[in-house]
């Protein structure tokens, strides 16, 4: 009996990502292209799905797309090593810390401006003259 294979639409469904976005992986090569049926439509497989969740589980914990796409080649491999990934992981984690050190002096630029403004209905408004004149 042969594998079953499911539309783009039941995959899309089964992982939660949108059809669009399938297509877009496949584009970028994320994604291997699918078989087609007799009539040009997209059969994938359990090896989509797999493939697909680990794509939507990564881009969850901010992976972006070089970044899964270098997890992925070490995967398709084969011969990955546990330190090859955890290197790549320690590399996402230093960008993260970095994005969370820039929100929280984003934060606090705003929490001081937000500061200054008494929010009553007048025309000037210190919020906007520190956007302004920065």
């Amino acid at each position: 009996m042969a594998a079953e294979t499911i539309t783009r639409g039941k995959l899309a469904s089964m992982t939660d990502v949108n059809p669009e976005t399938i297509r877009y992986y496949e584009t970028q090569g994320l994604m291997p292209a699918p078989p087609r049926s007799g009539g040009g439509h997209r059969l994938y497989g359990q090896s989509h799905v797999k493939r697909l969740s680990f794509i939507r589980r990564c881009r969850e914990l901010g992976f972006n797309l070089d970044e899964i796409r270098g997890l992925l080649e070490l995967v398709d491999g084969g011969a990955y090593t546990c330190s090859e990934v955890l290197d790549q992981t320690r590399d996402h984690i230093a960008d993260i810390r970095s994005k969370i050190r820039d929100l929280r002096r984003m934060e606090r630029s705003l929490l001081d401006m937000a500061s200054q403004c008494s929010g009553k209905d007048v025309p000037d408004c210190p919020i906007v003259e520190k956007l302004w004149n920065a």
